[in-house]
């Protein structure tokens, strides 16, 4: 069970710790959150969670248990057994657990749960999230964009299934400046660039398909093309983006049904596809008839040199999806990307979105549409290529300090990240466990390529330059400590 609460027992109010302890359980049972069936937090766990001694816990548990509520099973942990109802009941209540594992979706892995848990502790050093520090956030702008939408808006109704018409017009001028010629009726607006990847695995592939993907890539980190019964085929990489010779073996081998690339400032590497390759790359898949996505997310936000033409800007035979976002350069909460593709594609997404939310939020649509036209957008970019320019600076100065006898990495030249390879025998378990604890979060290599065991990505776009400062030092601590 993930567990997350803000309540603590009280100490010194006359009633015992594991009294309290217990008549919070007791209450969590009652109000069907923890359900029969449920695993309960281990004792250790909920030890820490709550500041008490494991024995309190202990004999918490062991008061409820004696009441028939929880039990102890080897191999399960302690379960949730009856509730004050089905005490007094004959019919047992459903069965939650079973439910949930028999769910079609995946859950995230472990380290992804408690990496969403932990973003949200106090205080936490996050040099690991993959979005823009709040301090990006235009406010002053924002506010001016805000203004405007009264006489911008007709109403706040569903939009169409492809998005909002206004906004679609918006999105089609402004990626013409990449050289991508597509009118509004081939772009659909989508709740980020991941519901986009969703929406391609539950409405255009078949159960069995092989999604070949760059590895390490972000696409190992999520469980959409698994949930929906396909299989992902991984292809290496090198300086120059992903090597043909491993489409070209899966394809002759008559695997692959579409290839995922992130040939801009690539999650996690950060490195940025050649022009030459890319070239061959779509004439290969054009040659062998194989789809592409193309996640461009990062594209606008170049740090040393604009990245070499999209792939879509060459595609004239509509093999490419296209996607793009607001969430890495404006906002991740206003939940506005985009996919751009063949319209018959597109109706389908289309189609299946209505399905699933019945269109993305209607006022953050007229937002971004208040942003694209004002040209607010485009000066709001600049400053946040500065800032982050900055702080990669800062970021290698405290790599170069503290961490060059440890590790070894590339200048990347845009986008957020920096892939930091650990170069002594270390486990990332631990470091990621040891880090967490001193309040330092980290994304470790595995979440990118399950084969990893040395690598960490390091973001430089989210924690402040003294929090980078602190957080590098202590992950050389720690790396030193082990080295001594």
């Amino acid at each position: 069970m993930n567990y997350d609460t803000d309540w603590k027992p009280v100490r010194g109010n006359g009633m015992p710790l594991y009294r309290q302890i217990a008549e919070y359980i007791r209450g969590k049972i009652a109000l069907g959150e923890w359900t029969v069936g449920s695993r309960i937090p281990t004792e250790r766990a909920l030890a820490k969670r709550l500041g008490v001694n494991r024995s309190t816990v202990v004999s918490a548990y062991a008061e409820l248990a004696a009441e028939g509520l929880l039990k102890g099973n080897s191999g399960r942990g302690t379960v949730v057994v009856n509730n004050t109802w089905s005490l007094m009941a004959s019919a047992s209540p459903p069965d939650w657990e079973q439910y949930m594992n028999a769910g079609i979706h995946h859950p995230n892995l472990p380290t992804i749960q408690e990496i969403n848990h932990a973003e949200f502790i106090p205080g936490i050093i996050r040099l690991g999230t993959g979005e823009p520090s709040p301090d990006f956030f235009p406010q002053e702008m924002m506010g001016q964009v805000l203004r405007t939408l009264p006489d911008l808006m007709t109403d706040l109704g569903y939009a169409e299934p492809r998005g909002l018409f206004e906004l679609r017009v918006q999105i089609s001028r402004y990626v013409q400046q990449y050289g991508i010629e597509a009118s509004p009726s081939s772009i659909m607006v989508v709740s980020g660039a991941l519901q986009a990847l969703q929406l391609i695995a539950m409405g255009l592939l078949s159960r069995g398909s092989a999604v070949l993907t760059e590895s390490p890539s972000y696409l190992h980190s999520l469980h959409v093309f698994q949930s929906a019964g396909m299989e992902l085929a991984s292809l290496p990489l090198d300086r120059e983006g992903v090597r043909l010779d491993s489409i070209r073996h899966y394809t002759e081998a008559g695997r692959g049904s579409i290839l995922y690339t992130i040939p801009s400032f690539h999650n996690p590497t950060g490195r940025v596809m050649a022009e030459r390759r890319r070239e061959m790359l779509y004439d290969l898949c054009l040659k062998r008839q194989l789809p592409i996505i193309e996640d461009d997310v990062y594209r606008d936000l170049w740090l040393d040199a604009t990245s070499p033409p999209p792939l879509k800007s060459r595609d004239h035979s509509g093999m490419v999806l296209y996607l793009g976002s607001m969430s890495k350069t404006l906002s991740p909460g206003l939940r506005i990307g985009w996919v751009i593709g063949p319209e018959a594609v597109i109706h389908r997404l289309a189609d299946l979105k209505m399905q699933m939310d019945y269109g993305a939020s209607s006022l953050s649509q007229w937002a971004v549409t208040a942003w694209l036209q004002s040209g607010l957008y485009a000066e709001h970019l600049e400053q946040v290529r500065s800032e982050l320019y900055e702080r990669r600076a800062h970021m290698l100065r405290l790599l170069t300090a503290h961490l060059s006898d440890v590790a070894s990495w590339e200048v990347p030249a845009g986008g957020f990240y920096i892939w930091l390879r650990i170069t002594i025998d270390f486990s990332m378990k631990a470091l990621f466990d040891k880090a967490l604890a001193l309040g330092v979060l980290l994304n470790p290599g595995h979440l990118y390529d399950r084969a990893d065991a040395q690598h960490i990505r390091l973001s430089y776009a989210y924690a402040s330059p003294a929090q980078m400062e602190k957080g590098i030092r202590i992950i050389a601590n720690i790396l030193k400590q082990a080295n001594e």
